[in-house]
């Protein structure tokens, strides 16, 4: 897959923290992007809509008669005006978005396989959001590192309801579901024949007898007008069911919403 990270030159650290009710520093990002910058919305266009459906793969998988670019909108990405896809499309791009800040500037190996044997583009995937991993040799060591991150999106506007607290709720289910997000990404890196991914997962699967360090992430994507600071800062960890090894993150934008139709649009008209 031609994973790229141009568009990561947009996510910069503001230097600000959310200090939230139960005492954690939040960091806040900005995803100060440019769509006037072609090459890198290209590029990032590329990236996004490989995560539906492999660039050699549409030809043979769109019905005859059909353009790429009506396959992709019609059948593979979720809608644009047709309920839920708008929704789905906001938590999509920021479950990407997540993946390509812990995969290229946290080093972790993050498979992506949650969106391209979606049966219907207009759902969201089941199991945890993001999966990454760290193994620094091929043996199983007690220093591997897996982390589960949850990720909320609120891209509507002005919409100021708790997407950090949503996100740290959610995540406590992380560690139920583990064990069937781990088989589902295996699957498919079966089917992608990605026969080293899937050894990475099954070291990931052995944590009774080779334990490794589990961490959980919340994340909130929020464009500018429903990123309240004040609200976010109300948000509690307590009742996390790992709450020692919980990381938070708050990514903010502006006119996020409009940006995501583009990068959809793109996607489906440069295939």
């Amino acid at each position: 897959m031609p994973w790229t990270n141009d568009h990561l030159a947009w996510l910069r650290n503001t230097g600000q923290v959310i200090a939230i009710s139960t005492g954690e520093n939040v960091p806040v990002y900005e995803f100060a992007y440019d769509v006037a910058s072609e090459e890198v919305m290209s590029h990032w266009a590329r990236h996004f809509r490989n995560h539906y459906c492999a660039d050699a793969e549409i030809e043979i998988l769109k019905p005859e008669g059909m353009t790429k670019t009506d396959y992709l909108l019609n059948l593979k990405f979720p809608h644009k005006t047709k309920s839920p896809g708008p929704s789905i499309r906001a938590g999509d791009f920021a479950e990407i978005l997540v993946a390509d800040y812990l995969t290229f500037l946290h080093d972790y190996y993050v498979p992506r396989t949650r969106y391209d044997r979606k049966i219907i583009g207009n759902e969201s995937s089941k199991g945890s959001d993001v999966l990454g991993f760290k193994q620094n040799n091929p043996n199983p060591s007690s220093q591997d590192e897996l982390i589960i991150y949850e990720v909320k999106a609120r891209l509507s506007e002005n919409n100021t309801s708790n997407t950090l607290q949503t996100a740290i709720d959610d995540s406590s289910k992380d560690e139920a579901r583990l064990a069937e997000s781990l088989n589902g990404a295996k699957q498919r890196l079966y089917d992608q024949k990605d026969f080293t991914g899937m050894g990475i997962i099954s070291r990931f699967q052995q944590n009774v007898d080779h334990p490794y360090k589990t961490k959980f992430g919340a994340a909130a994507v929020l464009t500018d007008s429903s990123c309240c600071l004040e609200t976010l800062a109300e948000a509690s960890s307590q009742e996390h069911s790992c709450r020692a090894q919980l990381e938070m993150i708050v990514i903010r934008g502006p006119v996020l919403m409009s940006l995501v139709h583009s990068l959809y649009q793109r996607a489906a008209n440069e295939a």
